[in-house]
């Protein structure tokens, strides 16, 4: 059986260190295990513990945390890439206390070229914000700009049978697009104990056949304050903060914001 604990030290020490800026993309295996709370509530926690934090909806869908937040009108790093816009102008700073920009609105781009101003609109925003986390979605093609394929990436799953085996089926087809690499798992809407047997039947599975490390970056439990929170439009750490979810993510947002020696990498 996968280790839990040494490899959550251990791949945490890996994964959360590094260079500034640190970039994290998000991934979800189901829209039902709603990846938009899980990155507002992080957001807002990592943005109270003192970090500057900037959340970059890369979705093509009107499902990004953009939109949840209500920021999705207006001008998106695309348009910088075009020349439409200045930089400036696609930074929205919500109540929850961190900036939140779009990447494209879902819009296409017109080939090579703009694919890479786009990429240097998005590195040039990276390196002025100190951590970055990414709203992103993966269909088996490539992202939208190489960097996020170079970050660490963490999957969302919740302990539900269809989540657990899209996540799995994600991890495989993200392997099969990046090559062999470490992938992060946060376990939401379960117990630790839940988290554990998620995590470790998970590990064991992409161990044994697809030689893929996979690490745990912890767990959010089913709490009904955060959607109380989220109908007061409130992150659940500022709202109920003595909840079960607040308590989890204060933790996630002290792993997310450690330091070290190395990031996760093979």
């Amino acid at each position: 059986m996968a280790n839990f604990n040494f490899d959550q030290a251990e791949g945490l020490r890996r994964m959360l260190a590094g260079p500034q800026p640190r970039i994290v993309t998000f991934l979800s295996a189901t829209p039902q295990d709603d990846k938009g709370s899980m990155l507002v509530n992080l957001g807002a926690s990592l943005s109270r513990a003192g970090n500057d934090v900037l959340v970059v909806d890369a979705c093509a869908s009107a499902h990004g945390v953009a939109s949840r937040l209500g920021v999705d009108g207006g001008h998106s790093l695309l348009n910088v890439a075009r020349q439409e816009c200045a930089l400036n102008q696609v930074i929205h700073q919500v109540p929850q206390g961190f900036a939140v920009a779009s990447m494209t609105r879902g819009a296409a781009r017109s080939g090579p070229d703009e694919t890479r101003r786009l990429a240097k609109a998005f590195d040039v925003l990276a390196k002025q914000t100190g951590m970055v986390l990414v709203d992103g979605e993966f269909d088996g093609d490539a992202f939208p700009v190489p960097i996020m394929a170079s970050s660490d990436i963490v999957v969302q799953v919740s302990n539900s049978a269809t989540s657990i085996k899209a996540a799995y089926s994600m991890i495989k087809r993200l392997n099969q697009e990046l090559g062999r690499r470490p992938f992060g798992i946060l376990v939401t809407g379960a117990s630790e104990e839940e988290a554990r047997v998620v995590y470790d039947n998970m590990a064991q599975a992409a161990s044994r056949y697809l030689a893929v490390n996979l690490v745990s970056m912890g767990s959010v439990p089913a709490d009904e304050y955060l959607q109380r929170a989220a109908r007061l439009g409130r992150a659940v750490v500022d709202a109920f903060p003595l909840a079960g979810a607040s308590v989890a993510f204060r933790q996630l947002a002290g792993r997310f914001a450690l330091g070290g020696q190395h990031q996760l990498r093979a």
